[in-house]
């Protein structure tokens, strides 16, 4: 079986948090060489989890250093060289004053891809300031737009802004300037920001905008739960389902399948019999249990789903049949997506602690035992 279809190419990733080492999941996921730079320190979210658990640093390998020091910037410059793709996710400016900035990549490897991830991005009046992924995906209009009618914003996690925003854009990004590097022969810096994404994300939002039928009121557009036929509902057993019977054929089958008369409810797409129409919805399905539904439903075109927590994901039989979740050495993960015909993704090496294999990735790049003790008793590389 062949690698996955970035075998060959190498990647340096500048080590930080949310998004980046996301993004450098998939690459490495997708076949990529993957080099972790760690910091001798690190710091931010999962710094204190078990490094073993941590699923955003698989299928890569870790070295540690000290990148105060001069030498261990000469390391990570030895590593450009013959990159493909560097990843960073520092505060602007930060990589620059480390002295691996993109001039000076770039200087080393001309061919290089250099994305940078940010959540403001690299300029800006907000560029400087410190935020997470709420923040960024606050002045987007997006956070706006989530939450329940007569309710506050709600956070869709880190979907919108730190992954879906961020991560997605990057690689997209990265893997478009690798294809026109290949014929140019020049790399360029990808610039690529969660507040950007976020928007590029809320497309159909501005294609409702523009055509006057998006309400900034949350939980009254189509895709909102403004709908009755488009919503979550609570069953008997206090847990929950979803319905999105937008098409009125779907819609027709799911009244069909449940038993209801069309000639005795409101019109689907009458706005004025929508507050009795979800009464009566509502009603319907406190009326049995989630598995109940899910027995009578999931198949049909009548646009159901249950709504399940992650460990219960992981038992559904489509989920099952698909193996979009797997065990890997005890811990539960997606498995690498997309997928191809020909080059299938796989999941490589299991997360390590940072600078497992620092003395490895001293060798390939060159150094001499006696080199990387020298670099290890001062202090250098872990």
């Amino acid at each position: 079986m062949s690698g996955g279809p970035l075998t060959g190419i190498k990647v340096v990733e500048l080590a930080g948090i949310g998004p980046a080492p996301f993004a450098c999941m998939m690459l490495a996921d997708m076949g990529a060489e993957v080099i972790q730079v760690e910091r001798l320190e690190p710091s931010g979210l999962g710094s204190a989890s078990d490094p073993r658990k941590r699923i955003s640093n698989r299928g890569r390998r870790s070295i540690a250093l000290d990148l105060k020091k001069p030498e261990a910037i000469a390391i990570v410059q030895r590593f450009v060289a013959d990159a493909d793709i560097l990843v960073e996710g520092y505060r602007p400016g930060v990589a620059e004053r480390l002295g691996m900035g993109p001039d000076e990549c770039l200087q080393r490897n001309p061919r290089l891809v250099y994305g940078r991830m940010t959540g403001w991005g690299q300029d800006g009046p907000l560029s400087q300031s410190a935020a997470h992924d709420l923040n960024f995906i606050a002045v987007t209009g997006a956070l706006h737009a989530i939450g329940p009618a007569g309710g506050p914003p709600v956070s869709p996690l880190n979907y919108v802004g730190d992954f879906g925003g961020g991560s997605l854009y990057l690689v997209a990004g990265v893997l478009a300037a690798l294809v026109e590097a290949r014929s140019s022969g020049r790399g360029q810096v990808v610039d690529a920001a969660i507040v950007d994404g976020a928007m590029s994300l809320s497309s159909f939002m501005f294609t409702q905008i523009a055509n006057g039928t998006w309400s900034h009121e949350r939980g009254s557009n189509l895709a909102d739960g403004g709908r009755p036929w488009y919503d979550i509902y609570e069953t008997s057993d206090g847990k929950f389902v979803s319905l999105a019977a937008i098409e009125g054929k779907f819609y027709n089958q799911f009244l069909g399948l449940v038993g209801l008369n069309p000639a005795t409810l409101p019109a689907q797409n009458d706005p004025a019999g929508w507050p009795e129409l979800r009464e009566r919805l509502a009603a319907l399905f406190r009326s049995r249990t989630r598995e109940e539904w899910a027995q009578l439903l999931e198949g049909t075109d009548s646009c159901f789903a249950p709504v399940l927590t992650a460990e219960e994901a992981f038992d559904h039989p489509h989920v099952r049949a698909r193996d979009i979740l797997v065990d890997r050495g005890g811990v539960i993960q997606p498995a690498p997506a997309p997928r191809f015909s020909r080059t299938p993704s796989r999941i490589g090496a299991e997360p390590v602690p940072a600078g497992t294999h620092g003395s490895e990735l001293l060798v390939q790049a060159g150094y001499t035992a006696q080199e990387i003790d020298r670099l290890r008793s001062e202090g250098v590389v872990a």
